[in-house]
């Protein structure tokens, strides 16, 4: 055989003959055990196009999970992403999508991430859900001074959360989504679901920070228990939370459940998710009116449905050009020239953030203006 011959089949080989190595059970996520992944081109769900405002650039080797954003004191909007396999918070400019810095990596110190998942932006604090390290992590802004990790003593795998200011401190609602010990792919059994969720305040101390897990809660009945649980909002006017459910076998949705924690036996979205619901969203409007954003994770493009804020009714859905395959979101309704109603952020296929401008969501979908309230 020629040299050249050679090398051409060298190269065929690399191109066709190379197989995608399996996911290690260890970077294995809940949302990753389906045999078939779910197509939105075969899915025949009904949605309006929406073209992405930037998408930031794609780094694969960081595996983006999800987006929070802030507002530094000059105004400039700073979009934080959690980077599970580089152990990393990425910082990129909100408004243009320009990487600006990274903060962390490896390893179990307070200022170090092992696996970050979740990510939740209040006041001038970020905090950081850590699967691997088994903790939330709370950094201060804007030099990301480190002030707390809490929760190594209760969760076993947390994902997502959901913080809210009270009158002298914060409350922090975790997700852990612990599987069976017989099976890590399996749930485990309904009685063991009521420690689902861990329940936290923040206060001050003379030390700095301090955290006091207050409850577990859980529904453990067949219809309102959660087998698989990552995304996590509340919705305070409202006495609100909605919690996902992305076990496919007993069916995708969302469910309704108090700030008290307790199931209201009402689920939303069950006929339209078809592939699994993910992270959520609130647009929070003046008089308690606004909008739920819910992600449907189809591994092709996402589609984002919109409910009403008050009745839950589905209002339509929306899909970018190319944004796939999303886990977090997060919408930052503060104005700005390049976003004067807001932007709404979704990861794009576990490598970077697409940005779409509010006012686009709200003209494909007929929404009524919303003032910020």
């Amino acid at each position: 055989m020629s040299l050249r011959l050679a090398v051409l089949a060298f190269v065929s080989c690399l191109a066709a003959c190379t197989t995608t190595a399996p996911i290690a059970p260890g970077d294995r996520e809940p949302d990753e055990t389906m045999e078939v992944d779910p197509l939105l081109s075969a899915s025949g769900v009904a949605y309006r196009e929406i073209a992405e405002a930037f998408i930031t650039p794609a780094t694969p080797a960081d595996n983006i999970d999800s987006p929070a954003s802030w507002r530094t004191r000059d105004g400039q909007r700073w979009l934080i992403a959690t980077g599970k396999a580089s152990d990393v918070l990425v910082v990129y400019d909100g408004d243009t999508g320009k990487r600006l810095r990274t903060v962390g990596g490896p390893g179990t110190a307070l200022g170090q991430l092992q696996r970050p998942n979740g990510i939740s932006v209040i006041d001038d604090y970020v905090l950081v859900v850590e699967r691997d390290n088994h903790r939330v992590q709370m950094f201060q802004l804007p030099d990301f001074k480190p002030l707390l990790a809490f929760g190594g003593d209760d969760l076993k795998q947390p994902y997502g959360l959901w913080v809210r200011a009270q009158k002298d401190s914060y409350e922090v609602i975790v997700s852990d989504n612990y599987m069976s010990p017989q099976n890590e792919d399996l749930p485990p059994p309904l009685a063991e679901l009521d420690q689902r969720f861990k329940r936290y305040q923040l206060r001050r101390v003379p030390s700095g920070w301090g955290a006091r897990l207050m409850e577990t809660f859980g529904d453990t009945t067949q219809d309102g228990a959660i087998r698989i649980a990552e995304s996590v909002f509340g919705d305070i006017a409202h006495d609100r939370l909605l919690l996902a459910e992305e076990d496919v076998a007993t069916g995708t949705r969302l469910r309704e459940y108090g700030l008290d924690g307790r199931y209201r036996g009402r689920d939303i979205g069950a006929d339209l998710f078809k592939a699994q619901a993910e992270g959520m969203a609130l647009m929070r409007c003046e008089g308690g009116a606004g909008y739920w954003i819910a992600t449907d994770q189809f591994k092709d493009r996402s589609v984002f449905h919109v409910f009403d804020r008050v009745t839950l009714r589905h209002l339509g859905a929306f899909a970018g050009r190319k944004t796939a395959n999303t886990d977090g979101v997060w919408l930052d309704q503060s104005a700005d020239a390049r976003f004067p109603q807001g932007v709404f952020y979704a990861v794009d296929d576990d490598q970077a953030v697409a940005a779409f401008d509010w006012r686009d969501i709200a003209t494909a979908l007929s929404l009524p203006a919303c003032r910020a309230g």
